[in-house]
């Protein structure tokens, strides 16, 4: 079932999504060679934390860590580790702040370094998709209007858009109806409304699209060892258009 917020539970979600998009801006600051992706986890859980919050991550379905960090090949829900990030090096963190029982989600790639041309392109066109599918959060579409215009996009660029993880909506609850995928057909799934509260989470490869998982049992991996990005943000359907939640500014 889908639930429809109201104002002032958008405007609570909006405050830990201010909290998270700080975080982030700081992240961006920390991202240089040498570098380890368990420093930023820790550096993440103390920023929210320090700002009242929670990382709903941390514990949820007895995952350990309040950030994901996908370095290169990984597509999502990488562990932090101790080793260290190197020139050239893409990598994703992902996280969840809960903030008075309401929540914001948001994962940001960075470069490491210098990158490669087709990593910077990898890097430009998703997150460019992910802007191109939040033009299409209003108010009388559908949820394929958003997927459709987010594949068609990055497909024409000659990448891949990843099927097995997608979108959903956000409130109370981390994963909640709908399922927002991020490739099929236009005027498809369910119609958008305004209140409705959502993610859009392209993941797009260098090669296929197909993804493996680690032994264990959380990280996803291309299957052909190619590179993998993602860009989200949490949005509000309103009257006006979509409100992205997560901003960084």
């Amino acid at each position: 079932m889908i639930t429809i917020k109201t104002k002032e539970q958008i405007q609570k979600m909006k405050l830990a999504g201010e909290i998270l998009a700080a975080c982030h801006r700081e992240i961006s600051k920390m991202i240089v060679p040498g570098i380890t992706t368990l420093e930023i986890d820790r550096f993440a859980e103390d920023f929210i934390i320090k700002n009242g919050a929670t990382p709903e991550q941390k514990g949820y379905n007895g995952y350990r860590f309040a950030t994901c960090a996908s370095v290169n090949d990984v597509i999502c829900h990488g562990f932090p580790t101790h080793t260290k990030l190197k020139e050239g090096d893409i990598v994703t963190i992902d996280m969840v702040v809960n903030l008075n029982g309401w929540l914001a989600d948001s994962a940001w790639s960075y470069p490491v370094g210098q990158v490669s041309e087709q990593s910077q392109k990898l890097l430009d066109v998703t997150k460019e998709s992910l802007y191109k599918g939040i033009e299409m959060a209003v108010v009388g579409n559908r949820i394929g209007d958003i997927s459709h215009s987010i594949q068609v996009f990055a497909e024409a660029q000659g990448f891949s858009v990843v099927r097995e993880f997608i979108g959903h909506g956000i409130g109370k609850d981390m994963h909640e109806e709908p399922q927002v995928p991020h490739y099929g057909p236009p005027n498809v799934g369910a119609r958008l409304k305004e209140g409705m509260v959502i993610t859009i989470e392209p993941m797009i490869n260098t090669g296929t699209y197909r993804s493996k998982i680690d032994e264990d049992g959380w990280t996803a991996r291309t299957l052909d060892g190619g590179l993998s990005a993602q860009y989200e943000h949490t949005l509000a359907i309103t009257a006006d258009g979509p409100i992205i939640l997560t901003d960084q500014g």
